[in-house]
């Protein structure tokens, strides 16, 4: 059916228009580019399959030298990217997350996999998490070389395993590690550093400066009730996965990691949640290194939009040192 004739059901500007027929529009990060070998910065890309039912897909970044090359076993750190988006947009294969990764992976010489999950709301909260454990699965398959790819197998150091996310993709990093000793959580693999970008964490109660734009913090209530509506009305907003400090969220302590650094902008509407996370997480007795960096007159995910600019570059500079640290 061609969608001029499909019959709206609503729309959730700038994000998704949804029809009764259930077909989902994405209004943004929708473009794609295709794995390559970019020889201006020297990094290889491909695509793969990791639950063919599913459709859960990933793409792997490696340099271009080591990806050509034969019978080399050199190992670099091992980064697991979660995209952003609101759970409801972009992927791994549009221009903003491949040129970023393609980034990350030229300057600070690792091995990268950049998951694909599936996003609401026609897979609402939470499928995205569960991709993304079998995504982390799927990598820890190759712990030991056997797995059926060879970069990992080949090049991935799995005593320096980071999970590193913006907004969205922040919180999906946050679940994955925060859960990782449970029992059905468990992905067999340990992570040694949480990298979270201005991490989508969020709650029923304004703190801080969200108390001075009512329109905007009723636009950010608005996507958990789209993206988790099994949340709906309780815990609604205080839902441990969107809201990590409310009444009945496993502890901070609980992290399964040795390092986290957080990035907040100033003039995001998330800015106290991360800031909130930090001071938390400093106070939870977790026995790790916590940091935080602020950048000054920015907002949500500018170093994306805006990634030629020195704030920006400076934002990627410190998370390349925390993942070769």
């Amino acid at each position: 059916m061609d969608i001029e004739e499909r019959e709206v059901d609503y729309e959730f500007p700038p994000y998704v228009r949804v029809y009764k027929d259930g077909y989902v529009e994405r209004l943004q990060g929708e473009d794609f580019l295709p794995p390559t070998a970019d020889p201006e910065i020297g990094v290889s890309s491909k695509d793969v399959t990791i639950d063919q039912k599913t459709g859960l897909i990933a793409r792997l970044y490696l340099s271009t030298d080591l990806a050509t090359a034969e019978n080399t076993t050199q190992k670099l750190p091992l980064l697991v990217y979660f995209h952003g988006g609101a759970f409801l947009v972009s992927s791994p294969f549009n221009s903003t997350y491949h040129n970023h990764v393609n980034t990350i992976v030229s300057q600070a010489k690792v091995v990268a996999v950049s998951v694909h999950y599936r996003r609401a709301p026609d897979n609402p909260i939470p499928i995205a998490y569960e991709d993304s454990r079998e995504a982390l699965r799927w990598v820890a398959s190759h712990k030991d070389g056997k797995g059926q790819e060879g970069w990992l197998n080949n090049h991935a150091d799995f005593d320096r395993v980071f999970l590193a996310g913006d907004s969205a993709g922040a919180n999906i990093s946050h679940r994955m590690v925060l859960t990782a000793g449970d029992e059905n959580s468990r992905f067999n693999m340990d992570i040694r550093g949480l990298a979270l970008v201005q991490p989508y964490f969020w709650g029923s109660k304004s703190i801080g400066s969200e108390k001075d734009d009512q329109a905007l913090k009723n636009f950010v209530d608005e996507i958990w009730s789209i993206v988790s509506p099994s949340s709906m009305p309780v815990p609604g907003l205080d839902d441990p996965q969107i809201n990590p400090f409310g009444e009945g969220a496993p502890s901070l302590k609980n992290l399964k990691c040795k390092k986290v650094i957080i990035f907040v902008g100033e003039k995001d509407v998330l800015r106290q949640r991360g800031w909130l996370y930090y001071e938390t997480l400093k106070n939870s007795g977790w026995e790790g290194e916590a940091q935080i960096e602020e950048t000054e007159g920015e907002g949500h995910v500018f170093h994306l939009l805006d990634p030629t600019s020195e704030k920006a570059k400076k934002l990627v500079k410190a998370l390349l040192a925390f993942l070769l640290s």
